[in-house]
């Protein structure tokens, strides 16, 4: 079976490109997850940059909703691929994303009234009033 589960951030914001296809223009996005390592050797990346393809509705999707540095979570298969350039034979290993999800809240830029109050908001309650609070 040829399925690939991750999550990851985005290095930068997708890159979207249309080609002609069966039922017209098709829309393909191209980006590159940053996968954190589970185990992390001193000197070493903490991370993993895996290459990604995502096409239609699917694409379409991913360009309106994501952008550098969000949190997502992909699912879909490896496809390995091959093409010569200046001579060489260069080979190439991509995830094509089938299913995406988002992996944390959008960040507001206008908190909620409140919602963040300040450190010396607390009340202050006098020593001598617990003879007065029937719970403690």
């Amino acid at each position: 079976m040829n399925q690939w589960n991750g999550t990851g951030r985005l290095v930068k914001d997708p890159e979207i490109r249309y080609a002609n296809g069966q039922n017209g223009q098709l829309c393909i996005a191209s980006f590159n997850l940053a996968v954190d390592r589970r185990f992390k050797k001193e000197g070493e990346a903490t991370a993993d940059f895996i290459s990604c393809k995502a096409f239609g509705k699917t694409a379409e999707f991913i360009q309106k909703y994501f952008h550098k540095g969000m949190k997502m979570g992909v699912s879909g298969r490896i496809q390995t691929g091959s093409y010569e350039k200046d001579g060489q034979k260069r080979y190439t290993t991509d995830i094509i994303i089938e299913e995406v999800e988002f992996l944390e809240k959008k960040e507001s830029n206008n908190p909620a009234p409140n919602s963040n109050p300040a450190p010396d908001s607390f009340m202050n309650i006098p020593e001598d009033i617990s003879s007065e609070i029937p719970f403690i």
